[in-house]
């Protein structure tokens, strides 16, 4: 039976208004102890709105923030969105402001989603000392903001040394198309055991002839 996989869901974070653009109004925000940042896109006007720090730095520890998705509440009303970009003090590394696109329904969004990997524990190759080589832990895909997979599946349960994972085996796609349009990538292979090459190399350094001994050397 085929298992659906769940669609992602939104990280709720709260904001407040900004009224002024600029320079000057940014270091403002700043001093107040706020990152400022900008929801762009979807054909709409720019907002401006301003953050805790410590709802960035939050986000930023948690890795993966380029494709996570937001809905942001500013005021009671709230707008979905992915972080684009984030700007960082060159000197202290805190971060001084943040893009955020836009998501709007039946307008394809690009985003990148995670790859899980199952049934390591089965898999043939693997069971006889394969090593997984993992090309892709995301991949890149456009899709409809509301239908954004949580993640990926890719079976390894049937895979022998030299098989391979690619976009068409990948489960819980749905909709979503890959930005790679010109061929059926490799997201993982099994590979050979690295110990055989290990094993190898000092045999053949005891199988080389010894060097001739320098002019002059003692014998």
């Amino acid at each position: 039976m085929l298992r659906s996989i769940s669609m992602a869901t939104f990280t709720q974070i709260e904001a407040e208004a900004r009224s002024r653009a600029g320079k000057g109004a940014a270091r403002a925000t700043r001093r107040e102890g706020k990152v400022p940042a900008v929801i762009y896109g979807a054909r709409q006007t720019p907002d401006l709105i301003k953050l805790d720090p410590r709802i960035i730095h939050r986000e930023l520890n948690r890795g993966g923030w380029r494709s996570r998705l937001y809905e942001i509440n500013v005021d009671g009303a709230s707008t979905r969105a992915l972080i684009r970009d984030v700007q960082f003090h060159p000197v202290t590394d805190a971060p001084e402001h943040v893009d955020f696109q836009r998501l709007a329904a039946g307008e394809p969004v690009r985003v990148a989603v995670a790859v899980q990997f199952q049934n390591e524990a089965t898999s043939p190759g693997l069971k006889r000392g394969g090593v997984l080589n993992i090309v892709r832990h995301t991949v890149e895909v456009l899709c409809d903001p509301d239908h954004v997979p949580e993640h990926f599946e890719a079976d390894l349960g049937t895979l022998d040394i030299g098989d391979n994972i690619r976009w068409s085996d990948l489960k819980g796609t749905g909709e979503a198309k890959p930005t790679i349009l010109d061929r059926d990538f490799v997201v993982a292979t099994v590979a050979p055991p690295t110990t055989i090459a290990e094993a190898a190399a000092p045999a053949a350094e005891a199988a080389a002839p010894a060097k001739a001994p320098a002019k002059g050397a003692k014998k």
